[in-house]
């Protein structure tokens, strides 16, 4: 059996699993995608965004990238967040990175990723920024790490500074932003505690009146 058939049974497989535990299964999902959860992530394969908070299938809409950068000039991201917000209503955005993120570790690498680079130019001056606390941190993989939770901090201040959430905001929608940082090695999700529910703890530069 070929590789890519080897997937297509088992979706097949799937499939029939899914309608032996519940026979709505599917007519539930094609009647409605209500999800409250927003999730933008990086695009590592071991980081599955449903089975991290163990969700089903329309409970969580996703957006996943290298890195899981939030970039004002992304119109792919930016697009789906304002599906998100505006059509789906969601209630929290969830800004996820990992540990031990590749996209992360090449952006503090000097050598040529190729294209890639571009996109993550924007890590290299999260570096710059936070420079004397990453530079004090002993071992790499503890600096590396340091690393993938001010990424996180600061794509939800990305987030933040957008028309879109900030409009949501001032219809008095109740819109929640979060940072989280995965583990891979225990499979545990860690809150960053940087919540932002409201315009108010953005520097005024940022702010877009009504």
């Amino acid at each position: 059996m070929l590789e890519i058939d080897k997937l297509l049974a088992n979706n097949q497989a799937w499939a029939k699993r899914m309608l032996e535990q519940d026979p709505t299964f599917f007519n539930n999902l094609v009647a409605q995608q209500t999800p409250e959860y927003l999730w933008i992530g990086c695009s590592d394969s071991r980081v599955p965004a449903n089975q991290v908070v163990g969700m089903a299938p329309g409970e969580l809409f996703v957006h996943r990238n290298v890195a899981n950068q939030v970039i004002q000039t992304d119109f792919n991201c930016l697009s789906v967040v304002q599906y998100a917000v505006e059509t789906l209503f969601v209630k929290h955005i969830l800004v996820v990175g990992h540990y031990g993120c590749g996209g992360v570790r090449a952006a503090t690498e000097s050598c040529s990723h190729g294209l890639v680079d571009h996109w993550l130019f924007p890590i290299k001056d999260i570096y710059r920024i936070h420079h004397d606390e990453l530079e004090s941190i002993v071992g790499d993989k503890e600096r590396l790490d340091r690393l993938c939770e001010l990424n996180v901090i600061e794509q939800v201040r990305n987030l933040a500074k957008t028309t879109i959430v900030q409009q949501a905001w001032d219809r008095g929608q109740e819109l929640a932003i979060h940072g989280w940082v995965y583990s891979i090695e225990d499979g545990l999700v860690r809150d960053m505690e940087v919540t932002v529910r409201d315009r108010a703890s953005l520097e005024r530069i940022y702010h877009f009146d009504e």
